[in-house]
């Protein structure tokens, strides 16, 4: 029983941190990286649908990253889905691909980035506070019903404190190197 408890939060943690590193690789860097794009959401036939599954999204310079749709009608659509967006980018089109430049980035825009950053890993470790807080309860229920002892409770809160501990310092090392590789220039 504990056991499972365990592996269930273990489990969602990883989730937690799968999550940020997705989250993380959409932050654009000095690099171009087809992360950037690929989970844009395009309008297409009036369902939203992510860029990845209507194009293929290429990298043939450092700074540029190439698109190119698999049906060569929704090239406005994917035009309009990233005029539309957050990123701050122009795409170039001949009609058959999508060009997308990257300029380098300001020192302003790469503190604002590093922000944002912050943030999302802070997110990530309220998640990760949040699942050891729903286990902790659970195994004061399981001590409340009679199932375990105060000491395998007490045991088990142990196991789920190493666990929080170890998930937080892989977020804020995931935080780090996606801070640095912003800075780098």
């Amino acid at each position: 029983m504990i056991d499972d408890l365990y592996q269930d939060a273990k489990s969602r943690m990883k989730g937690a941190v799968q999550a940020l590193e997705e989250d993380l690789a959409a932050i654009r860097t000095g690099r171009a990286n087809p992360a950037l794009v690929e989970k844009l959401s395009v309008e297409y036939y009036g369902a939203p649908t992510p860029l990845q599954q209507l194009a293929s999204v290429g990298v043939p310079e450092p700074r540029t990253l190439l698109i190119r749709p698999f049906d060569p009608s929704t090239l406005k659509d994917i035009e309009k889905a990233i005029l539309t967006s957050d990123l701050g980018l122009t795409p170039n089109s001949d009609g058959k691909v999508i060009r997308l430049n990257l300029p380098p980035l300001t020192q302003e825009r790469r503190e604002e980035l590093v922000r944002i950053v912050g943030h999302r890993v802070e997110e990530a470790r309220v998640a990760i506070r949040n699942i050891r807080r729903d286990a902790n309860k659970d195994l004061h229920e399981y001590e409340d019903e009679g199932l375990i002892s105060e000491d395998e409770r007490t045991r088990a809160e142990k196991q789920i404190q190493q666990l929080t501990d170890d998930f937080i310092d892989e977020i804020d090392k995931i935080g780090e190197r996606k801070e640095n590789e912003i800075r780098e220039v």
